[in-house]
């Protein structure tokens, strides 16, 4: 019989975590350095949120890791909802390989634990209904959250529909107040002579996290040509007042491909603009 265990991060857990599964990518040297440069900046930033609840619950079967889940407070989490008495599930990540073996519903289960423990409202998560992969709504539902608001997501100024997300949590005590949306505040503000880059991150997700050093890195090329404006949501004010977890706006249009950023996508929006 396979031995599971949950338990809280440990440095024997840190370069899984930090790496987000990736340990073992050796596909390509300059994305492994890149992955190992964001772990570090990950992990010192979930380190230093520690104090304020923030926790990493890792699972492991025989002594091998299979997964982990990261839960904060609502009020310090760079990647929404908004709201306040809560706790967030961000990220859930199981890997393929423990399909149906229960690990996800046992880090829901220790993730529940830890926010009671901390006295919080309820545990609240966003997630997708048609991208399985990430964040699964269903999922969820199946543990015990219940879906309270949904919209449909679209492509940056078209209207090609890509995915629903939702809202869905499990309320501990009836005076927990609904949690929200974010809703972008975000407004182009233009320099004269210049192509503006305006870069929304975190240092809390390794895909963000990759994607914002790889902006600053093309942006750098151009020299005095590009202005780079940086929205870092590890300051939860600059979340409240933008509400955009996630974006690249090149003179107020927003790039993306899912997946990090490439550098040649990146640049190539830059020559455009010029």
């Amino acid at each position: 019989m396979s031995l599971f265990e949950i338990h809280d991060m440990e440095p024997s857990d840190e370069r899984f975590v930090g790496t987000c599964t990736h340990v073992d990518d050796t596909s390509d040297v300059l994305h492994r350095e890149e992955i190992d440069a964001s772990a570090k900046r990950r992990l010192e930033w979930l380190q230093s949120m520690y104090e304020r609840g923030s926790r990493v619950k890792v699972a492991l079967i025989d002594g091998k890791h299979v997964g982990f889940l990261c839960v904060m407070p609502i009020e310090v989490c760079p990647w929404g909802p908004l709201g306040e008495e809560l706790m967030v599930i961000p990220c859930l990540v199981a890997m393929k390989k423990v399909k149906g073996k229960g690990v996800g519903r046992a880090l829901i289960k220790a993730a529940e634990e830890e926010a009671r423990r901390q006295g919080s409202k309820g545990l609240v998560t966003t997630a997708y209904y048609s991208n399985f992969w990430f964040m699964p709504a269903p999922f969820f539902e199946k543990c015990g959250f219940k879906k309270i608001k949904t919209r449909r997501v679209t492509a940056e100024g078209e209207k090609e529909f890509l995915d629903t997300e939702a809202i869905l949590w499990k309320p501990f005590v009836s005076s927990a107040k609904l949690p929200e949306f974010l809703v972008s505040t975000y407004r182009f503000k233009p320099v004269k002579g210049k192509v503006v880059v305006d870069l929304f991150w975190s240092t809390f997700c390794q895909t963000v996290n990759i994607e914002a050093q790889r902006v600053r890195d093309v942006v750098e090329e151009f020299g005095d040509l590009v202005v780079l404006n940086e929205f870092c949501n590890d300051n939860h004010q600059i979340l409240r007042q933008y509400q955009i977890a996630r974006g690249i706006f090149i003179n107020g249009k927003e790039i993306g491909w899912g997946y990090e950023a490439p550098k040649e996508g990146i640049r190539e929006a830059i020559n455009h603009s010029l």
